[in-house]
């Protein structure tokens, strides 16, 4: 069985990628950076008897959405994961518009792409949109980014719920990490304040959860406490609080 990943360079993708190794899938990796795809590649077919196809694709790209549907078709993969996304701190008027209309290609309409396509062509399986815990709230300071990842969650779960009423074998669920230790903050230019969970730790977590059919998946202790007080309190009381922890970095 093929397993599907995007964004999977490095951070949760990477890790994802391994957890699947391990449990003998083989896999379609995909990503912008050859070289580290490469690397991958021989790391996972050296200690796993397992076939790890490379593409070097960026999509952001709906044509590359496209084309890379149209290239996987004959492996029939079981498992997509939409991973591919990054994020930006800052204040909204500041923020570039160029780098958050990528992010929205990115994080909101590859998803979309993606899933849609999968869902037409799978005869069964898994798609695993990552969102994150930011699009269960409003979040100031990361206003785009929030939004983006409140759109794959919504989307997901809507998508889910039809499919269950079509007695489909196909779901679509979300994983929604909260601080994790990647490349994250580098690429969205903030500082990490809170310690982050590893993304090895993140991964096995997502990866169980997944194949248990976990229609929302929050990785770690804290981050279902934090879920648990974003549904009981109003957003009114929670943004300002948002804002602070977004400002510290």
């Amino acid at each position: 069985m093929f397993a599907l990943i995007t964004g999977a360079s490095s951070g949760i993708g990477r890790a994802m990628a391994f957890e699947l190794a391990k449990k003998n899938y083989s896999l379609i990796l995909v990503a912008r950076r050859e070289s580290e795809l490469k690397q991958i590649k021989a790391k996972i077919e050296e200690s796993n008897k397992v076939e790890v196809i490379i593409k070097v694709m960026d999509v952001s790209s709906v044509k590359n959405c496209e084309k890379l549907h149209e290239e996987t078709q004959t492996y029939q993969p079981e498992i997509i994961i939409n991973n591919a996304g990054f994020g930006q701190v800052g204040r909204f008027d500041e923020i570039d518009l160029g780098i958050e209309l990528k992010m929205i290609e990115t994080n909101i309409i590859a998803v979309h792409t993606l899933t849609k396509l999968f869902v037409r062509s799978m005869k069964k399986g898994i798609i695993l949109n990552v969102a994150s815990i930011a699009g269960m709230l409003p979040t100031p300071l990361m206003a785009s980014y929030s939004a983006s990842k409140a759109y794959v969650l919504n989307f997901s779960r809507a998508i889910n719920c039809e499919l269950r009423k079509s007695r489909s074998p196909i779901k679509v669920l979300t994983l929604n990490p909260g601080p994790v230790v990647t490349e994250f903050g580098k690429v969205a230019n903030t500082k990490q304040k809170m310690q982050g969970m590893s993304a090895d730790k993140c991964a096995k977590i997502a990866i169980r959860d997944m194949l248990a059919g976990k229609k929302v998946i929050v990785p770690g202790v804290m981050m279902k406490i934090t879920r648990f007080f974003l549904k009981l309190l109003p957003v009114s009381w929670i943004m300002p609080f948002a804002y602070r922890i977004q400002n510290r970095k």
